[in-house]
């Protein structure tokens, strides 16, 4: 099984940190977020992992390789202006019939075979991971009718939604739906293929995730690494 990482974007929420080095070379204790991502491939049975690399794509190169020390291949593909998180697919060679697609700055306990299992055997063109999410407004809500008239007060209530992962399981035909050499983001591309009638699966994962992509989440991610890093 083949496994994209999309490790080519500077890192400018997660400012301090990612000033001298790049996001996916951030530690968490002792190894970079993206050998943590690396290693739980490997261990589900990823074989090869092509990295899309851009911004000090030098230092991640340098420290992984050609991915002989984590005993599998490592490729990289190389952005030289900036594509989103899309585009810069369309410069990935060799690409099996189906594969795993995500970012390199998750942590989450999720089972990439099952996910990837999941992707076959629903035969869609993409299969979005995706988790519940809560988000709390710290305000007080007001629910009124036509006529100003007040109907609820809601003080600091909790919504749910159903927000994407940032880890995708792709079949190759999709990557002829995203244009080359041009920014191109993943919304536009899912909307792309709805508006194609392309069959676009979900997945749902009830374990942990979080998404470091703020100061505030990467101190979380140290905090919560401790107690699961087993998995």
């Amino acid at each position: 099984m083949q496994a994209i990482i999309l490790a080519g974007g500077k890192g400018t929420r997660l400012k301090p940190y990612t000033i001298t080095i790049p996001k996916p070379l951030v530690p968490l204790n002792d190894k970079p977020i993206l050998e943590i991502l690396i290693n739980q491939l490997k261990n589900q049975g990823f074989h090869k992992i092509n990295l899309a690399v851009g911004h000090l794509a030098q230092l991640i190169e340098a420290y992984f390789g050609n991915g002989e020390k984590f005993n599998l291949t490592i490729e990289y593909s190389f952005e030289k202006k900036p594509l989103g998180t899309a585009g810069p697919l369309t410069l990935v060679s060799e690409l099996e019939e189906n594969f795993l697609v995500m970012n390199s700055d998750d942590l989450t306990d999720i089972d990439y075979k099952k996910l990837y299992d999941y992707h076959i055997e629903n035969n869609g063109i993409i299969t979005i991971a995706t988790y519940s999410k809560k988000h709390s407004v710290d305000l007080g809500v007001l629910e009124f009718d036509q006529s100003n008239r007040l109907k609820n007060y809601i003080e600091k209530p909790q919504y749910v939604f159903n927000v994407s992962m940032g880890i995708y399981v792709f079949n190759k035909r999709a990557i002829d739906f995203i244009p080359k050499n041009e920014y191109y983001d993943f919304p536009e591309l899912i909307n792309r293929l709805l508006n194609k009638s392309e069959k676009v699966i979900c997945y749902e994962h009830k374990g942990f995730w979080l998404d470091i992509g703020r100061p505030e989440d990467y101190e979380i991610a140290i905090e919560e690494f401790e107690t699961l890093k087993f998995k």
